[in-house]
């Protein structure tokens, strides 16, 4: 495509470089030779048969009738092909009847005509059988009409198209073989084209593929990691076309990468200063940031403190329920602290409804301690959130949740639906959990609610989830392996009722907890761990990126994370989940954008 527009074919390059250029004879005005402007083209015969043209040997036996079949053949645009276009007659006619005054302004006519026409074929020499046209025509003038400076000046513009077109192609094999920007590369030749046709195809769109390659590495060289030789090509980049807004675009990308590989170094550190040996692996990873941070730059530092703290640590206690001060005298959620330990996380193959997404069952161990919310966050302390801070959680932008409808008993999408909403659309109370929001709000929440404590306040990994969700036990479900003692948890169960007295087809028989949507937080007992909810009233959302099974999952209870994860998982069972969806094993994803009815979320604190 970088050469449709002025990309004439390699052998006809000779016909318009002054390659065929031969005096005439003589300085008379004209005076055409047998066979004279014959071009030798090798390759493509065809081509060779559109570029190539001799004078068409043509009689005379009457003049008169020639001279009205040459005006004719002029009027309608019919100029050198044949015996019987213009030109040719014309020739003919002053070889048999010299010095004829109308046959010389006729003749001067068709040039002329000629002239126009080759100069129309060459305004649209972007098309290469319009440019193919015009170096035909450019045979035709340097055959007859060398000398003439209108010919002169034609020809000159022919040669620059095919130099053009020349150095063209040589920069796009250039671009192909990776030689960009250097000295004699492809950058400079379509440099040099461009002196030669500013408005050619083939130079706006070779410059742009210079550009479109160096942005290309920019980008990959700032996913990478190298910082400093991705501004280096952004250098290269923006001296490709003047005028550009690639500089501060691609800046912003940059310092985007910088801060998203930053984030992530940091939450690994702080993750891992809550192992045993960890705070090696996490000096070692402000290390590592501090190589590619800016000045002042607040992950690093905040991982800084974090060590500082850590290496003093020892005010907190397993079972400890805590909050943390807000500037405005108000506290933040209120936290339990989780003994360290390890579990079998996952289900085993025996497992009755396991999956090949839950396997293989693997040894997590915590080596340290962990907070975690005693309840989901709530819609009061969301609002909170976003009052202080004007956020818009992703259902509020796009105007529509998913959620319970009472009159049909399906979960269905309804517009003005958001966080503010319950599980069937309708106002929410201030206690019950927030839902109706993503991954990305629970974790902007979290990142707000550090900044106001100055602790480090993150969703919680997937395995620290379950291990919190099985506070101990290894049964099928989190309270064991029968069915729900009363009271236990919000669930779906067969004795349930909804406002218009539908059951639930799939729940656990004989069970009623008396609520058909969710219940306020911390209405059912705590568990073990003296956590409420973490099995039921809704599922949570987890830090996770979606991975089918746990092959390589990491073993010390961290996140498991890719750059630009579009699916997230959330874990625990609701209030409509079937029993087989309340397993402690189970696990289901959903992507970045998905808000509904039965996923709320709750935080985990560093200490």
């Amino acid at each position: 495509m970088l050469l449709a527009g002025c990309k004439p074919d390699a052998d006809s390059a000779a016909v318009a470089a002054g390659k065929t250029h031969r005096k005439p004879a003589s300085s008379a005005p004209v005076r055409p030779l047998p066979r004279q402007g014959q071009v030798n083209v090798q390759g493509d015969d065809a081509l060779a048969g559109v570029l190539s043209w001799s004078l068409p040997q043509v009689a005379i036996p009457q003049p008169a009738r020639a001279r009205r079949q040459a005006g004719k053949a002029l009027a309608r645009g019919d100029l050198f092909e044949t015996a019987e276009s213009a030109i040719p007659l014309l020739l003919a006619l002053q070889r048999v009847q010299p010095g004829n005054p109308d046959d010389a302004k006729l003749l001067e006519k068709a040039r002329e005509a000629l002239l126009a026409q080759a100069w129309g074929a060459l305004a649209a020499g972007d098309d290469p059988a319009a440019f193919r046209y015009a170096q035909r025509q450019a045979t035709v003038l340097r055959s007859l009409w060398p000398e003439l400076a209108q010919v002169q000046a034609y020809l000159a513009a022919v040669d620059r198209f095919e130099q053009a077109a020349e150095l063209c192609q040589a920069a796009v094999l250039d671009v192909r073989n990776g030689r960009l920007d250097g000295a004699g590369e492809a950058l400079e030749k379509f440099r040099r084209a461009q002196v030669l046709r500013p408005d050619a195809d083939c130079v706006r769109l070779g410059l742009g593929t210079v550009e479109d390659v160096l942005v290309a590495q920019v980008q990959a060289l700032a996913t990478e990691g190298a910082f400093d030789r991705a501004y280096a090509v952004l250098a290269r980049a923006v001296k490709v076309r003047a005028g550009t807004v690639l500089e501060p675009l691609l800046a912003a990308r940059i310092e985007a990468a910088r801060s998203e590989r930053l984030r992530r170094m940091r939450d690994a550190g702080l993750i891992a200063l809550g192992t045993g040996n960890g705070m090696q692996f996490a000096r070692e990873q402000l290390v590592a940031m501090l190589e590619i941070a800016r000045p002042g730059d607040l992950a690093s530092l905040e991982l800084r403190q974090r060590i500082d703290l850590v290496s003093h640590y020892g005010v907190f206690r397993p079972g400890q329920v805590f909050t943390d001060p807000m500037p405005d005298g108000t506290r933040g959620p209120s936290m339990m602290v989780v003994p360290f330990g390890s579990f079998m996380m996952g289900a085993p193959a025996s497992e009755p409804g396991a999956s090949a997404e839950e396997q293989p069952q693997h040894r997590v161990s915590f080596e340290r301690g962990f907070a975690m919310g005693r309840f989901e966050v709530t819609v009061a302390q969301f609002r909170m959130f976003v009052q202080a801070t004007g956020y818009q959680p992703r259902a509020t932008q796009r105007g529509h949740s998913v959620a319970y409808d009472v009159r049909s008993g399906n979960f269905l999408r309804g517009s003005g639906i958001d966080w503010q909403s319950g599980y069937d659309g309708s106002p929410a109370d201030e206690q019950m959990p927030v839902i109706h929001v993503t991954a990305r709000d629970a974790e902007a929440y979290a990142e707000w609610l550090g900044e106001q404590t100055g602790a480090h306040y993150r969703l919680p990994s997937e395995a620290e989830f379950e291990y919190a969700l099985r506070a101990g036990g290894q049964g099928l479900y989190p309270w064991g392996n029968g069915s729900p003692p009363n009271g236990v948890e919000n669930l779906a169960g067969g004795k349930d009722v909804s406002p218009r007295g539908r059951h639930w087809s799939n729940a656990f028989a004989g069970y009623g907890d008396g609520w058909w949507g969710p219940a306020p937080v911390g209405s059912f007992a705590a568990n073990r761990f003296g956590l409420h909810d973490m099995g039921g009233n809704v599922s949570e959302w987890v830090a996770d990126c979606w991975h089918k099974g746990y092959r390589r999952a990491p073993a010390n209870g961290a996140a498991w994370v890719n750059s630009g994860c579009r699916n997230r998982l959330y874990r625990g069972g609701s209030w409509s989940s079937a029993p087989l969806q309340t397993r402690s094993a189970w696990r289901i994803s959903g992507g970045v954008d998905v808000t509904n009815a039965r996923i709320g979320f709750r935080l985990v604190r560093q200490l």
